[in-house]
């Protein structure tokens, strides 16, 4: 698909004979606790989204108390980033009580804005919480512009499309209505129409749009038909089992479609992926970002970032909705998809430029003579071969086995705290 380049003041112009985006779109990552929120905004996050202890769709992530949510937005505001908080599910009747008062804490906790989908909770916030702004959940399944411009006149500030929503789809909106459009860019994708599964309500008593979803579609079936009020199976015993599951969303290669769209916030799916994910994820994206934006005429996708968002993958990925209806190739009907090509093996936390002595927490096992990359946004990624290690008390280790140990090793190269170190799975 190409996408005229209207000449729009807004998003683009020429300076020095050179055409830059002069519009350049929020980043928004995911961030499922105050490590992530930490880790997504120093590795190139504008925002980020968390959820709290109510009112979220994501029950089994850590999700922040209050007092972390202060924290949070501290934080953030030292890199001039903001933190929006999801209270995105459907209420029941139960779900109602103490809604203002949570409202009014968030506000006064300096979060920017909740990410909602149920009108009864837009209306409490307009009347409890006012200084929040309120940005449409994509459970709204909003997908063209006349429901756009409804919301907008409803005095919202910001909505998040449903995933199903395609290039020339948004192209509209942003012609016809003036109002901030979110869009999803990359991670997981639902197997119903924008979210609106029942499976789990069904097979566990886990109401999906209430936080409680058990992935029903990442589940193995063996296949069945009824004949006569007999099952007959529709598989072999050395058949793989069906599964469901659409393959994840990556855009990386449409963020420049997007970008000349106006889109206002791009945004990566994973409160619950690790903080290897979250920074990796990051930091690809808004490099990509940043290179369009500084010169778009002369942009090429980098093989070096495709190769860095596969390092962090488990699972195939397509393009979705974004150029065309996704068909029988993007989906993953009996196969999980590839392992991790790499896992995150530790954080740095101190590195002693006179001794050349590297600090680390340990998060996955490696050993002397290990091949590992480090990566991170002050450095270039660079491969090392591990030598001697040692604990906190200096003895030689002949492994790093101990999650969440302490550990140290030499490297002549500098390393920044909250950098990270990768292994390789052979």
């Amino acid at each position: 698909m190409v996408f005229a380049l209207e000449q729009n003041d807004k998003i683009r112009e020429v300076v020095n004979g050179k055409r830059v985006i002069t519009k350049k779109p929020e980043l928004l990552a995911p961030a499922g606790n105050l490590e992530k929120l930490k880790v997504a905004v120093h590795y190139g996050a504008d925002a980020v989204f968390i959820g709290g202890q109510e009112f979220g769709l994501r029950s089994n992530a850590d999700n922040f108390s209050i007092d972390e949510m202060r924290e949070g937005v501290e934080f953030a505001n030292q890199y001039g980033a903001k933190v929006y908080v999801t209270t995105n599910i459907f209420a029941h009747n139960e779900n109602m009580n103490g809604l203002a008062e949570y409202l009014q804490d968030i506000e006064s906790a300096g979060v920017t804005g909740i990410i909602v989908a149920d009108p009864l909770i837009i209306e409490t916030c307009r009347a409890a919480a006012p200084k929040l702004e309120i940005h449409l959940s994509t459970q709204q399944s909003l997908s063209n512009w006349k429901a756009v411009q409804y919301w907008k006149e409803e005095g919202l500030h910001r909505v998040v499309l449903a995933r199903e929503v395609g290039g020339e789809e948004m192209k509209m909106m942003k012609d016809n209505v003036d109002i901030e459009i979110e869009a999803f860019v990359h991670g997981a994708m639902c197997i119903a129409y924008s979210g609106r599964c029942v499976l789990s309500n069904h097979m566990t008593a886990r109401d999906s749009n209430r936080g409680g979803c058990c992935q029903s579609c990442r589940w193995d079936y063996d296949l069945y038909e009824l004949e006569d009020g007999e099952e007959k199976a529709l598989f072999d015993e050395n058949d793989v089992p069906f599964a469901m599951s659409p393959k994840d969303l990556k855009l990386i290669e449409a963020i420049p479609h997007m970008i000349e769209l106006g889109i206002d916030s791009l945004k990566v799916e994973g409160r619950m992926k690790s903080i290897h994910y979250v920074a990796t994820v990051t930091s690809v994206y808004r490099k990509v970002i940043d290179a369009y934006c500084a010169d778009p005429d002369n942009f090429k996708i980098k093989r070096e970032w495709l190769e860095e968002l596969d390092k962090c993958a488990n699972r195939d990925t397509a393009e979705a909705f974004f150029h065309d209806t996704p068909g029988y190739e993007e989906q993953m009907f009996g196969v999980h998809g590839r392992k991790t090509t790499y896992e995150f093996a530790g954080l740095i936390l101190a590195h002693d430029p006179e001794t050349k002595m590297v600090t680390m927490q340990q998060r996955n096992y490696f050993k002397p003579g290990d091949e590992v990359e480090f990566f991170g946004p002050e450095i270039d990624n660079f491969r090392f071969t591990m030598g001697e290690i040692w604990d906190e008390d200096g003895n030689s280790l002949d492994a790093a086995r101990h999650p969440l140990q302490i550990v140290r090793f030499k490297c002549e190269t500098p390393l920044k705290p909250q950098n990270m170190m990768r292994k390789e799975n052979r």
